[in-house]
């Protein structure tokens, strides 16, 4: 193994721990959240932190099906997390 192999494997296990370390947080927030709109965001960021794992995944195993994943992953995440602030705020989700 070379410098340049061990520095990028470092920096993959960098990743993963920020990555893991940002998810319990929000994690953390999700349940001692004051207001809803703080457990909203917590569940938007976990989708965030998710997405990141996963495309992280994908690169170190060198396979593209996980970019497609995260891509299926960030539309849910968006429409749930708008279809759950409308809730929220309307009390319905359809007109």
């Amino acid at each position: 193994m070379n410098a340049a192999t061990d520095f990028m494997n470092f920096a993959y296990n960098m990743a993963f721990v920020g990555i893991v370390v940002a998810q319990i947080m929000s994690m953390i927030r999700l349940v001692i959240g004051p207001s809803v709109g703080d457990r909203i965001l917590a569940l938007d960021t976990m989708v965030v932190n998710a997405i990141g794992l996963v495309v992280l995944l994908g690169i170190l195993q060198g396979t593209q099906i996980y970019f497609e994943v995260t891509l299926i992953v960030a539309m849910l995440g968006f429409v749930s997390t708008v279809a759950y602030a409308r809730f929220v705020l309307r009390g319905d989700i359809i007109e």
